[in-house]
Parts: structure tokens; C-alpha cells; sequence
């Protein structure tokens, strides 16, 4: 028995010295360079690009199984501007045999120096990554009743190793450049290196990566894993830094869960605060919004958690910094295909004024006064709105818009099927108040919109001062609206402008306007005297406007004003298309001629005045001629005054004189200094 043990034992011994010797030798009797080419052939005939090894191939079996090649070259489609799309300098593997036995890997090496990728978007936009490789002729071949056979066994998903184990991975000195022959752009990151530590099933892998992105640096930090010994499978832990250009630092923390079935996330995404102008001087850039304020966009400030799946995400516990304002926010979304969102927003304060484009009279290249032609409208799609299912919460603290100053904003939105809904929307702005609703329906390719506002306690004054930076009014304002249009472009909304409206505007004032004087003293309003230096004014207790509006055209039969010293009355139109004013205003005289406000002793004749022109330049002028054809259909006398304004009229009218009314107010009006 001792003599077939120690046997036994001598066989094995030299069996296994023989294999060892076989291995050890073998790599220095063998030609293995003579394969080369056929390598190349396969692998140019499987990518359909031209493949060369430029250097040996080297091959070692014992204790490490591995084998190492240089000189790489993968080439590029005829007409590229490179002439590889890939290349390596080198790559080297080295795995330990003996463990391979019992399916436990252990990596000595692995290494790749040098890969540089060049990805290049030709001029007639077809990129060189475009046609690699070529359908297999077995699977070409299989006829399609073939595949209706016996089905196959399911694969097993699990890994065919128990183990892994690299002692050294790395990429060295790789680079990635972007040619885009297009649009004229080059980038290129170089540098690149990857290194994992301690790369193995049951421990976190160490990661560091560094590269220049254009020559700035770019780098990532941290561990990954364990990955478990069903890699793919479980939750995976991550912690990761990332650094760009020395501007941008981003954490990202949280775990993983079965990233090769159903890739559940929970990430915390944390931005530390960076001046996004700076990143972009540091890239070399001219920064790519133009603001009012050149001081805007110089801090931003993020985080987040994420969580879901590809069909479902959140976002938690959101809080956005933009320079001074904070935000805070939540949103969820799912079925991707008809997306449906909701959200929650809460901000504090913005000026959006300093985020808006600078003003400017003149444009570079534009002579002073020249109208910039009208950029082409392009046709909106709403497709994508009429699969949306929105539902989301607005709230502003304070906020600060084309001049105008709103507090306690609350909006609601809601929609589906392409119909959205405004209700409500609620603000205080200049010590009163504002609700509205609105609805937005793009069911058809030109959308329709209905708007209802009201308003009330609104000081006029101090708007119209921030808004226009003008304060032609004063006064208290209550306001009803309803509107209705169609279109998306400002002159078909014109056009299609509907609706009403009444606005009443209590305890104010017209400033810039004497309309008093202008019904009370023809001449002295009208430019015929001296005027004072007192601005002008008119005082009133109400103002009362109410308007329809048709097509674009608004028309108001009713507006009218109540002031101590008198009543007006005005009726006529003002067409929003055209932009232009075709107004009457009827003065009605009170008792006493002191008003409100105004110590100023008045006298002379009521004249109607007539506003016409445009919304920029409106004019305004005494309707004489309809004041004495009024006079003379009533049968009533001349007033006193108007008749010591026409020369040679004071003698009043023949009996017997015949004429038409119109030829009487004719000849009144040759007695006006203008009447010419």
C-alpha cells in the first residue's frame, strides 16, 4: 500500500512538474507573433475598419497566465480628418492559473496606457462611430421558422467565477476628443487616468479618476460597493466626489439597489456654492446670458435626493441657492411615456428684473430709429402637452417684475389631455390684492386661452411709477376682467382678443392732463395763452370704466369721471391691433368751479374734447364744431363766453337766415383763432 501511495505520489509530482515545464517552455518555442495577423483580420472583418498591431505580442502562461500588446490601431471611415478612431500604446493582463480551478479569479495586472478615442462628426453630419461592424452571417442565415422552435433554456444569470481579486487596474494617460466638422467644435479631454483599489465581490473598490477637460481639471474621488458576490444583485453603497475646473464640487451619496434587474436609486446630490461665471471664464467662454445686472449668476448653490426607478423618480427635499434668493422644492414623476409630474416649489424672494436682457435703444449694427425686422414665428408643437398630466404648487414670498413689486404669490396649476388649468392665482401687490384663474387648452394646434382677474385696493400711483415709471394716474383701484383669445403669437392674440372688463379707481387724479381747462377754457388748455407753471392735473372721486372688447377693438360707452368741479362722460374706441385711439369726452358742469385738491378760481365755456391719434402719441383737441351743432339742434343761445372767443358772432342769427347746421358750425369756427 506504501509502495502505490509514494507512486501515486511520484506520478503526480511529475505530471505536474511536466505541466509546469510545459508552460514555462512553450511561450519560448512558440512563434506566437505568427498570429498576428490573423487577429488583425478578425478583428478588421468583425468592425469593418482597418486593424494593426504595431508591436509583439507577448505571451507568459506560469505562475501568471497573461499576455500584453502594443502599438494598437483602429482605424477610421475613408474621409476623417484622424486617422484612427482608437489606438493604445499598450495593454498588458496577467491572471493567475491555479485558482482559475476552482473559478476563483485573481488579477495581477491589468493595464491600458495610452487609449486615446477620437469621435468625429464628418460635414454631412455622419459620425465615424456610424456603420462598426457588420451583421453575422448565421444569424442572417436562420430562417424564421427556425426561431419558432423549441424554446431556449433561460440563461443563468449568476457568474461563472465564486471570486475576484485584482491587485493593480488602471488607465494611463487616455484622452477622448470630440471633432464636430458641423459646427466648427473641438473638445478634447486628456489625461484621463482610472485606478480602482482593492477591486474585489466582498469589499468597497477605491476609485480615483482625473483627467483636463480643454486643459482644466477634472477629477472623481471615493468608493463604490461592495458589489456582492452576485455583482448586479443587492444594494450597492456609493460615495463619490467630484471636482471641476477648481470651481464645482459635487458629493454624490446613497445606495443602489439590483442595478441589472430593477436599478432602484436613492441618491443624495449635494453642489457646493460656485460662481457659474467663473466656471465659464475658466473654460475660456464668453458667458451665455446676457442679464440687466452683470452681478447675477455668480453663485448657485444645489441639493437633492433622488429616488425611484427608471419608470419612477423623486425628487426630495430640494433647496436651490441663485445668488441671494432660496428655494426650496419637491417633485415626483412617472410613466414617462405620458409623463405625469407633480411638484411643489417655494421660493422667498426674486428680482427677475436683474435676470432679464439689458435694455437698449440702439443694437449693434442698427442705425438709431431703424425697426429690427420681426423674427419669423416658428410653429409651436404641443404634442408633447397633450399626453402631460401636471399637477404643481407655486409659492413667492416676494418678487419683483418688469418694475412691479408683488407679495404672498400662491398658484395653483392642474392639468391633462392637453387642458391646463390656472385656479387659483393669488398676490398682494401695492396694498391690495389679486386673484385670477385662467385656463390654457392646446388640444388643437392653435391654442385658446380664457383669463378672469379681479382686483382690488390697489394704489395706482406707485404701480404705474415702478411699471412705466410714469404716474399720469393716482387712486385706489377695483377691478373685474374676463378675456378670451386664441393663438400664440402676439398679433393673432390681438385679433383675437374677447371680453369685458370694469375698473373703478377711487379718490385720484389724471396728472399731465387739465381736462378741466380743457372743458372750461379753450384757449388757456389748448396752447392759445400763457400757461402756468403748475403741472396739470384732474381730480376725482371716481373713476369709472367700464369696456367690452371685440376682435382687438375696446369700446366703452360709459366711462366716466366725478370731480367736484365737474362730470365727464367718455365713449369711443381703442383698437389694440392698430394701436390707435378715436375717444370723446363729454363734460358735464358742477355747481361749484374749486375741486378737490385744486385752488385754482376757473371760468369760460364746456368744450368737449375729442383723443385721438395713436397709444405712443395721442392728441387731443376741442370738439367745437360738435358742441355748437348740439347748441344750435337744442335751439339754446351762445354762451356768454364763447361768444367773446368769436369775433363778429355777437350779434347772433338773422331771422329768416337759412343754412344747414353744419354750414352755422362752419362759420363759428372761422371766428376761432384755429378755426382755419
Amino acid at each position: 500500500m506504501k509502495k502505490v501511495i509514494k507512486w501515486g505520489l511520484i506520478i503526480g509530482a511529475g505530471v505536474i512538474v511536466l505541466v509546469v515545464s510545459a508552460l514555462l517552455i512553450i511561450p519560448l518555442f512558440v512563434d506566437v507573433d505568427q498570429y498576428k495577423p490573423v487577429i488583425e483580420k478578425e478583428v478588421s472583418e468583425a468592425t469593418g475598419r482597418p486593424f494593426t498591431m504595431g508591436g509583439d505580442l507577448d505571451l507568459s502562461l506560469f505562475p501568471w497566465a497573461g499576455f500584453s500588446l502594443s502599438d494598437l490601431h483602429l482605424g477610421n471611415p475613408p474621409g476623417s480628418a484622424e486617422k484612427d478612431m482608437v489606438s493604445v500604446k499598450s495593454f498588458e493582463v496577467r491572471v493567475k492559473l491555479l485558482p482559475l480551478l476552482s473559478r476563483e479569479v485573481q488579477v495581477k495586472r491589468f493595464v491600458l496606457d495610452e487609449p486615446r478615442i477620437v469621435l468625429e462628426m464628418g460635414k454631412d453630419g455622419r459620425g465615424n462611430w456610424e456603420g462598426i461592424g457588420k451583421p453575422s452571417e448565421e444569424a442572417a442565415s436562420v430562417h424564421p421558422e427556425e426561431e419558432k422552435g423549441t424554446p431556449e433554456e433561460e440563461p443563468d444569470t449568476g457568474l461563472p467565477i465564486k471570486s475576484l481579486a485584482v491587485e493593480e487596474f488602471a488607465v494611463k494617460n487616455g484622452s477622448l476628443l470630440w471633432v464636430d466638422h458641423v459646427s466648427g467644435q473641438r473638445k478634447e479631454i486628456s489625461e484621463m487616468s482610472l485606478t480602482l483599489q482593492d477591486l474585489s465581490f466582498d469589499r468597497s473598490v477605491g476609485l480615483a479618476f482625473s483627467a483636463l477637460l480643454d486643459g482644466k481639471p477634472l477629477s472623481v474621488k471615493g468608493e463604490v460597493g461592495p458589489v456582492g458576490r452576485d455583482p448586479g444583485m443587492g444594494t450597492v453603497p456609493i460615495s463619490l466626489a467630484i471636482e471641476a475646473l477648481k470651481q464645482v464640487q459635487m458629493s454624490l451619496k446613497g445606495e443602489i439597489v439590483d442595478p441589472a434587474t430593477l436599478l432602484k436609486f436613492n441618491l443624495v446630490v449635494d453642489i457646493s456654492p460656485f460662481s457659474p461665471r467663473k466656471l465659464v471664464a475658466g473654460l475660456g467662454e464668453t458667458f451665455p446670458v446676457e442679464t440687466a445686472d452683470p452681478k447675477v449668476l455668480d453663485r448657485v448653490a444645489f441639493k437633492v435626493r433622488l429616488k425611484g426607478d427608471p419608470e419612477n423618480i423623486m425628487l426630495l427635499d430640494g433647496a436651490l441657492e441663485l445668488d441671494e434668493s432660496k428655494m426650496t422644492f419637491s417633485a415626483k414623476a412617472h410613466d414617462f411615456s405620458k409623463p405625469n409630474v407633480a411638484f411643489d416649489l417655494n421660493l422667498d424672494e426674486i428680482d427677475l428684473d436683474r435676470y432679464l436682457p439689458p435694455t437698449s435703444e440702439e443694437r449693434p449694427g442698427e442705425e438709431k430709429g431703424a425697426e429690427a425686422p420681426a423674427p419669423k414665428a416658428e410653429k409651436i408643437d404641443y404634442t408633447p402637452l397633450r399626453t402631460l398630466v401636471l399637477e404643481g404648487i407655486v409659492r413667492v414670498g416676494k418678487a419683483k417684475a418688469f418694475g412691479a413689486k408683488i407679495q404672498d404669490l400662491h398658484m395653483k396649476v392642474a392639468g391633462r389631455n392637453g387642458r391646463f388649468k390656472l385656479d387659483p392665482l393669488t398676490l398682494n401687490l401695492y396694498e391690495g390684492g389679486v386673484s385670477s384663474k385662467g385656463v390654457l387648452d392646446v388640444r388643437q394646434d392653435v391654442p385658446k386661452t380664457t383669463i378672469d382677474l379681479s382686483a382690488e385696493g390697489i394704489q395706482v400711483g406707485p404701480l404705474l411709477t415702478d411699471v412705466l415709471e410714469t404716474d399720469f394716474l393716482e387712486g385706489t383701484a377695483k377691478a373685474q376682467l374676463g378675456l378670451k383669445m386664441t393663438g400664440d403669437d402676439p398679433e393673432r392674440i390681438k385679433k383675437t382678443l374677447n371680453g369685458k372688463g370694469d375698473f373703478v379707481f377711487k379718490d385720484g387724479a389724471i396728472v399731465g392732463i387739465d381736462l378741466t381747462g380743457m372743458v372750461q377754457n379753450v384757449k388757456a388748455t389748448f396752447g392759445l395763452a400763457e400757461k402756468g407753471a403748475q403741472k396739470a392735473r384732474t381730480d376725482f372721486s371716481e373713476l369709472h370704466m367700464p369696456f367690452t372688447i371685440t376682435k382687438g377693438v375696446v369700446n366703452t360707452s360709459g366711462t366716466s369721471m366725478t370731480s367736484p368741479l365737474l362730470r365727464l362722460l367718455a365713449t369711443g374706441d381703442a383698437d389694440v391691433v392698430q394701436e390707435t385711439l378715436d375717444f370723446r369726452v363729454e363734460p358735464n358742469f358742477v355747481g361749484t368751479l374749486t375741486g378737490q385738491g385744486d385752488s385754482v378760481q376757473r371760468s369760460g365755456v364746456m368744450v368737449p374734447v375729442l383723443v385721438t391719434g395713436t397709444f405712443d402719441a395721442p392728441k387731443f383737441r376741442p370738439d367745437l364744431e360738435g358742441m355748437i351743432k348740439k347748441s344750435l339742434e337744442e335751439g339754446l343761445p351762445e354762451p356768454e363766453e364763447l361768444k367773446k372767443l368769436l369775433p363778429g358772432q355777437d350779434k347772433g342769427t338773422e331771422e329768416g337766415e337759412t343754412g344747414s347746421l353744419e354750414e352755422k358750425a362752419k362759420g363759428v369756427l372761422k371766428g376761432l383763432p384755429f378755426g382755419n
